[in-house]
């Protein structure tokens, strides 16, 4: 980029902020960087790539600064490269997303440690911010800082990216501690299908919360006087139904019991976090909660969210497929046993450290490693169960793996209404798999996979498996608009290439 050009779009950066009110050192925050990094970007006397200025314009919502790029982000993967050396798993991106909703508890100041960059999280700092939550990111953008108004401004609340992800639906719990009435956008985020919140209300009904949903708005009012007199059954034992009735209850003055209640990963996340607020929760890890709330919660508060085992699952398979040693730091393993005596009956060859704790304090963690292995299909279907049992969202995974696996392997995906449709994709690489009806998916193995360019399917998980296997194709393939992979995942193209993928990043020009 010439000189000039890097003086005029110093400029126009320089103009968007001060346009904003903020210092430079808000902006570096903003973008995980240095404030002396921002200088120099605004004087041009530093190289900015297309990505920093796409990310510069979304922080500070600048239309002349989006210009910088045109449209959505890409992916182009040179494959048949074997992967190797060591790389960490980051945080849990469902438990940021429960924590970030789990700050509105809270009247003190929050420090969330080292939370997921990701666009899931983005979009809720977008909301949080817009309703009066001052939000920073702190210790060189590694940490996040969150503290909330005397009170949230509920009319200001930025819709557009409310209606962006599905997490959104967990404010429900801590506003009806909050306010009598309020409103929240339509839930969106992966196109999976229909999904019911009956079961969250079945649960908040209890606490009072009367919802009537129109015009993509959900109406949400509190009768006062209304509290669990006996204990609450969860219909389904779902993750976000589970965090939302917790939520609920933690500042229900008096004790909850919640049967049926999911005991995965983020939900101990935000069972130890509601701890840390002074809440105490019987029963973690079962599928029965006690809840001893409290009215009022005003701590200053600094919690470390767990490892995420599904990254850890997404790294594992790319390390199967591409046949590859490779070293996986940081596995939570308690929420990787099912999975892991799967492969090990399909052949799979790895090694595994002593345990030793997350950062939380609680969290077991290994390292893995993963050496190339012949295995056979499973015997058994693949299918998901709530936890202790085969995590859902590591469902997809086992299509790219059981597609280099010699004999075919049935997955039932019964918990959403499209996503193995999705996995049909693989076809266009070279897969071979028959879809049966809407859930499930019969997978034939070994595959020669090879190169092609297409459209990134628009679910998160099943994107990450096409991305992983054309990290197995000889050739170049190409991966367009992967915004729903970065919803989910930091950086994950970059975190690849350091253990030896080879995948650029583009945009149309």
């Amino acid at each position: 980029m010439a000189d000039d050009y890097l003086v005029r779009i110093g400029k126009l950066i320089r103009d968007a902020r001060q346009h904003r009110g903020w210092t430079q050192s808000q902006l570096a925050d903003a973008l995980g960087t240095s404030q002396s990094a921002v200088n120099r970007i605004e004087r041009g006397n530093q190289n900015i790539s297309l990505e920093m200025i796409a990310r510069i314009g979304e922080a500070l919502d600048s239309e002349i600064v989006s210009l910088g790029y045109a449209g959505p982000m890409h992916l182009r993967v040179v494959g048949g490269r074997r992967l190797s050396g060591a790389i960490d798993v980051k945080t849990s991106k469902n438990a940021c997303v429960a924590l970030l909703c789990a700050s509105l508890l809270n009247k003190g100041r929050t420090v969330l440690r080292r939370v997921a960059r990701i666009e899931e999280v983005y979009r809720l700092l977008e909301v949080l911010n817009s309703i009066g939550v001052r939000t920073r990111w702190i210790n060189d953008g590694v940490d996040l800082e969150l503290i909330p108004p005397a009170r949230l401004d509920m009319e200001a609340m930025d819709a557009d990216a409310a209606r962006r992800t599905r997490s959104i639906i967990m404010f429900l719990g801590p506003l009806l501690h909050r306010m009598d009435s309020f409103r929240l956008p339509y839930a969106g985020g992966c196109d999976l299908g229909t999904r019911t919140i009956e079961p969250h209300m079945i649960a908040l009904r209890r606490f009072g919360l009367d919802i009537t949903a129109t015009e993509g708005i959900y109406h949400a009012k509190v009768v006062p006087g209304i509290s669990p007199d006996r204990p609450i059954v969860l219909t389904e034992r779902g993750d976000t139904v589970t965090e939302n009735a917790l939520l609920a209850a933690a500042r229900h003055d008096g004790v909850t019991v919640i049967r049926n209640a999911s005991s995965n990963y983020m939900v101990q996340d935000l069972c130890f976090f509601l701890e840390a607020l002074g809440v105490r929760v019987d029963g973690v890890g079962t599928t029965t909660l006690t809840v001893h709330g409290v009215p009022s919660i005003d701590v200053d508060v600094d919690y470390s969210p767990s490892e995420d085992p599904v990254e850890a699952m997404s790294l594992l398979a790319a390390a199967v497929v591409t046949e590859s040693e490779l070293t996986i730091r940081r596995v939570p393993i308690e929420f990787m046993e099912i999975e892991l005596a799967v492969l090990e009956e399909m052949g799979l060859d790895h090694d595994r450290s002593a345990e030793y704790n997350a950062d939380n304090g609680r969290t077991r963690l290994v390292d893995l490693t993963v050496r190339p292995s012949k295995l056979e299909a499973p015997i058994d279907k693949i299918h998901p169960m709530p936890f202790p049992g085969l995590n859902i969202d590591n469902v997809p995974f086992f299509a790219a793996i059981a597609a280099v696996a010699q004999g075919q392997t049935l997955i039932h995906d019964w918990v959403y209404d499209n996503r193995a449709i999705y996995l049909t994709d693989l076809n266009r690489l070279g897969g071979r798999l028959q879809l049966l009806d809407p859930h499930r998916v019969l997978v034939e193995g070994p595959t020669r996979w090879r190169a092609s360019e297409m459209m990134c399917p628009p679910a998160l998980r099943p994107a990450v498996v096409v991305l992983l296997a054309m990290m197995a194709a000889e050739g170049t393939s190409v991966l367009r608009n992967v915004y729903v992979i970065n919803r989910g995942y930091e950086e994950l193209a970059e975190r690849l290439n350091s253990v030896g993928a080879q995948i650029e990043i583009f945009r149309d020009i």
